[in-house]
């Protein structure tokens, strides 16, 4: 078959690696001109951890993982409030084989093993569907015809829009905001995380690249805000006034906020639909089920998708291998959506993690 994948993060790669091994003949379209970089730290978790060692790249997702000594909590004052390096970790807890990793080494791992034909600096405009595939027109190449199409392109997808309606249909909300970016290590500090929290709104300095860099994770708690998610100076004014007067650090963080060339910013949500296919359309990951970063199982439930999905194209033709894949995932993705629920404004207890994150069999 001929597949187009739209979106070139996790799930996208992957369903083209798994795709490409198949034989199939895989295009990917990605928006950004390059491979998006930058980003916080990303979870290989429960049956995701199985899915990348049948990648057999289990080993070096692991050799690409973080490695915190502990971390500390501040007031908004900067004040030191406690402490934790009883919890120390190499990118999960020790008693799991849960790896934590930068988003974008995890990006590159994918994009160097998944074979496919790569359209970056583009995007699809319209799908049309007919008897035997789907007329794709793409915002610069020009259109082709696909057996199938795939929506990987996260919370905001295109494919998404096209074929099922407005986001606003499906995308949900949950209360809060946040802000990545990184700046230079003006802390000193080494594999160590800082938080710091100061009413409705707080962020997590966590060291990176050798130490030489600070991810910075910005949050805040806050009703409807409007805004366009391709206008990022927008999103900075936004970040900026709602950070206005917070202490400690903050002048020096949003001076950097400004100047970073790898900010990003969105509204905490979930996407919930009652199916994922339409015809010979598809989603995958965030697009079809984001759980929203508070769960922390995106990136594992996008890496299970793409395996399921991948699984049952090779078993069965598309309207078979969609619904099967729909039935194999849905339980997994509503397990996973309930642990952002559960504690709302912080972690769901270990438990309920444990339960959700092997809530499938590959």
């Amino acid at each position: 078959m001929n597949v187009l994948i739209s979106g070139a993060s996790a799930a996208g790669p992957a369903l083209a690696y798994w795709l490409g091994r198949q034989g199939h003949q895989v295009t990917v379209v990605e928006r950004a001109p390059a491979l998006r970089l930058g980003g916080h730290a990303v979870d290989v978790r429960g049956a995701a951890v199985e899915v990348a060692a049948r990648m057999g790249l289990l080993e070096t997702i692991r050799d690409a993982r973080t490695a915190y000594r502990g971390m500390s909590m501040l007031d908004g004052d900067g004040v030191e409030v406690f402490r934790d390096t009883e919890s120390t970790y190499s990118g999960g807890r020790i008693d799991n084989d849960d790896v934590e990793l930068p988003r974008e080494d995890l990006a590159r791992i994918l994009f160097a093993h998944a074979p496919a034909e790569y359209l970056f600096d583009d995007t699809v405009t319209a799908l049309h569907e007919h008897a035997d595939g789907v007329l794709v027109e793409f915002e610069k190449a020009p259109a082709r015809e696909f057996d199938l199409v795939v929506g990987a392109d996260g919370l905001h997808s295109r494919v998404r829009r096209l074929a099922f309606g407005p986001e606003e249909r499906f995308v949900h909300r949950l209360g809060q905001h946040i802000g990545i970016y990184t700046v230079e290590n003006f802390l000193g500090t080494r594999d160590w995380q800082t938080w710091m929290r100061d009413g409705d709104l707080g962020y997590g300095l966590f060291t990176s690249r050798d130490n030489t860099r600070l991810t910075v994770f910005l949050g805040f708690d806050a009703g409807p805000v409007s805004y366009d998610h391709r206008d990022v100076e927008q999103q900075r004014r936004i970040v900026a006034e709602h950070f206005k007067d917070a202490r400690w650090e903050t002048p020096r963080l949003l001076k950097a906020m400004w100047e970073a060339p790898d900010f990003y910013f969105d509204a905490v949500a979930q996407v919930r639909m009652d199916h994922w296919s339409k015809g010979r359309i598809v989603l995958v990951g965030d697009a079809a089920y984001c759980p929203s970063p508070m769960s922390g199982q995106g990136t594992s439930l996008a890496l299970v998708g793409a395996y399921v999905l991948a699984d049952e194209l090779g078993e069965n033709p598309y309207p078979t291998a969609f619904a099967r894949y729909e039935q194999r995932m849905r339980p997994f993705a509503d397990a996973n959506q309930a642990l952002a629920l559960e504690n709302p404004g912080g972690p769901a207890p270990e438990s309920s993690v444990d339960k959700a994150k092997n809530a499938i069999t590959l």
